[in-house]
């Protein structure tokens, strides 16, 4: 029996691991008093008497916990953006290769990614590492998620009443998409360029759209940031090949006339599951990968979770679709 911690199990991430972890016969879960939630000296406790304790925190907040554990058989799973380029911790994206699945596996301090990251750094790293992508490639992102990854507040404003209705000749303020961090200093673009080798931060575009959760991060590829012509289907069997013996990251046969939804990429399809799913459009040079995944699932606790399953050396899907 596995003892484990959620240090901020009130906010979305933690919610989604406890409830993810309530039903498992090898866990037990340990509470802290909501009342003693800010006590250093009970959260230490809890910490260091977890086998695995889960920091959804934010980022101040989640180093000062981190330093508050001192047993050395305890891990550490931080979801906020404090140690994801931090050398000294595993970044929790084992799809990557054997050596990031290592880290997860032996390491005792392990950052979960960001969902905005995630879908580009599965979309991108690959192409990279076999060597057809440019580190100083220039890219464009656009990445369309659900409004539960803002947090709590977020959730508030989308879901107070009448504020996604609309009418003839009206615009609600929150009913159509909302693109953010014009200032491109988004907070996971130092992650989305350590962990890929990037040598310049993509133009990134994150859009909020007025719906629960489920995102898609698109990137484009141009020809002048590759090392030699590719096709769209050239693109597709890199990847193809370079997550075939995954569980979780797919990547959809390439179609010239994709037929999807109608035509249309569906955010949502991976929403629930832990699964992300890779696909690759384009036509001669335009070429474009898409990565959809549940931005509360692969994007965060679902994540965590398998990070948590690899770390104690289980089946990294138990408790997870």
């Amino acid at each position: 029996m596995f003892k484990v911690f959620v240090d901020g199990e009130a906010g979305t991430t933690g919610l989604q691991i406890n409830e993810r972890l309530a039903n498992r016969d090898d866990v037990e879960l340990l509470h802290i008093d909501p009342e003693l939630r800010k006590d250093a000296k009970e959260r230490q406790r809890l910490i260091n008497e977890s086998d695995v304790t889960f920091l959804c925190l934010p980022d101040a907040a989640s180093k000062e916990s981190a330093e508050l554990c001192t047993n050395p058989k305890t891990k550490i799973i931080d979801a906020s953006t404090a140690h994801r380029t931090n050398p000294a911790w595993a970044y929790g994206l084992s799809e990557l290769s054997p050596e990031f699945r290592k880290a997860v596996e032996t390491n005792t301090r392990i950052a979960n990614p960001g969902c905005h990251a995630s879908g580009f750094i599965l979309g991108v790293y690959p192409l990279i590492a076999a060597g057809l992508l440019k580190k100083n490639a220039d890219l464009a992102t656009y990445s369309l998620t659900g409004y539960s990854g803002g947090g709590k507040k977020m959730i508030a404003d989308y879901e107070a009443e009448g504020a996604q209705i609309s009418h003839p000749g009206e615009s609600p303020r929150l009913f159509a998409p909302r693109p953010y961090a014009l200032g491109h200093h988004h907070k996971h673009l130092p992650e989305m360029m350590q962990v890929c080798g990037l040598e310049k931060a993509p133009i990134f575009n994150p859009v909020v759209g007025p719906y629960y959760k489920g995102m898609a991060v698109s990137t484009a590829l141009f020809q002048s940031s590759l090392t030699k012509s590719a096709s769209a289907k050239d693109v597709q069997e890199i990847l193809a090949a370079h997550y075939a013996n995954t569980r979780f990251v797919k990547v959809l046969p390439f179609e010239e006339e994709p037929t999807l939804d109608a035509g249309s990429l569906n955010p949502t399809e991976c929403n629930g599951t832990n699964e992300a799913h890779v696909y690759v459009f384009g036509k001669d040079s335009s070429i474009q990968v898409s990565v959809i995944l549940d931005n509360l699932g692969k994007g965060a606790s679902g994540a965590a979770i398998q990070n948590m399953n690899i770390a104690l050396g289980l089946d990294e899907g138990i408790g997870l679709v």
